[in-house]
């Protein structure tokens, strides 16, 4: 039987190394600076909120702070957020085996033929700090909480966070990851300070693809642009070939309105079977960041960095105006249409198809006078 330990972590992109296994982070000195300024005032708040889009490192700034919370004694002197070398609590916590770190994120559900990795973090998830809080603590009583992501929390998991924000543990800091930070109970946010993380440029996106162990032969400016300076977006490009495969897309493109239909039937090909349901999402991913960024230039007036050979020319040409981006941001539905075509069982090398036809018959109305 299959247990909870034998399955995917969660909270880690697929094919990457856990957050906490990071050894390096890239991108984020100032949210660093800020947290590391108000330690050494003495003004360490109960809980932070660490902030920005997807896959810009937020997880292992956290990670990071956490290891400097539990291994460091003396915090107002502290030059840097490196843990202090050789602290016994490093193992354990690479290990999830730290008592004084307690890890919230979404679980398996183990009840049915299947795992099944649960959509939200549920309130016996959180409920269990209760017992994490009552164990005896060293080095003072500090214990340090992450959620991850906090955005994934159920109503019921939320509010019972809230109630460790207004009456916290005494030498408790929590760690909120969020995507999101709306979609959070205003009363969460007022009680943390915010941490922003920004998204990376080419260089940290490069940097971080290299210790992802997937940096051979990846493009990087190519990834930055297609990723939105997301460092977990460029692992999972770079994995799949997503470079090459926009280049390939935008080639086809750059002949709309009038594809080419056998480069067309091609690109459906390639998707066809289910051996070949990677190459369908990545390729269904791909046209909604095309579609992105045709109706981005028409907004803006001018192409986004180029993504691919040829890629500013098209987007120009497809997306001269703003009723161009309006027709351009209503064809995201082909894509919609697809993936629930393919939630039951159709053919993926039809709907490659159909997705592909839908933007050629876009291209001619963005096009038209």
């Amino acid at each position: 039987m299959t247990g909870e330990t034998d399955l995917p972590e969660p909270d880690a992109a697929p094919g990457a190394p856990h957050p906490r296994h990071a050894a390096q982070l890239f991108g984020q000195a100032r949210a660093e600076a800020a947290f590391l300024s108000a330690v050494r005032s003495g003004r360490l708040h109960h809980a932070w909120l660490i902030a920005g889009p997807k896959g810009v490192g937020k997880a292992t700034l956290a990670w990071r702070l956490a290891r400097f919370l539990l291994t460091v004694t003396d915090l107002e002197t502290a030059a840097t957020l490196d843990p202090a070398a050789g602290h016994p609590a490093l193992p354990r916590i690479a290990a999830l085996a730290e008592p004084r770190l307690k890890l919230i994120r979404r679980g398996h559900d183990l009840s049915g033929r299947e795992p099944r990795l649960r959509t939200r973090i549920t309130v016996d998830e959180v409920r269990a700090l209760a017992g994490f809080f009552g164990l005896s603590a060293a080095d003072g009583g500090r214990r340090v909480v992450i959620v991850d992501a906090a955005d994934d929390m159920t109503p019921n998991a939320a509010n019972a966070v809230l109630k460790l924000l207004e009456e916290p543990p005494q030498g408790a800091v929590l760690l909120l990851v969020a995507h999101q930070p709306s979609r959070l109970l205003p009363t969460i946010r007022s009680r943390c300070r915010v941490l922003p993380c920004a998204p990376l440029d080419a260089a940290g996106l490069a940097a971080a693809l290299d210790q992802a162990g997937c940096g051979d032969g990846a493009a990087p400016d190519a990834l930055a642009a297609l990723a939105g300076g997301s460092a977990g977006r460029a692992v999972a490009l770079a994995m799949e070939g997503g470079a090459e495969a926009y280049a390939s897309l935008v080639t086809l493109m750059s002949g709309a309105p009038g594809l080419d239909r056998a480069a067309l039937a091609e690109l459906a090909a390639a998707c066809a079977g289910r051996e070949a349901q990677p190459r369908f999402d990545l390729t269904l991913d791909l046209i909604d960041l095309l579609l992105h960024r045709l109706a981005r230039t028409g907004a803006a007036g001018r192409p986004a960095p180029e993504a691919a050979p040829g890629e500013a020319a098209m987007l120009a040409r497809l997306s001269p105006g703003l009723r161009a981006a309006r027709v351009w941001a209503e064809t995201t539905a082909a894509t919609e249409r697809a993936r629930r075509g393919a939630a039951v069982n159709l053919d993926p090398a039809g709907l490659i198809l159909d997705t592909g036809l839908a933007l050629d018959r876009a291209a001619g109305r963005a096009a038209a006078p």
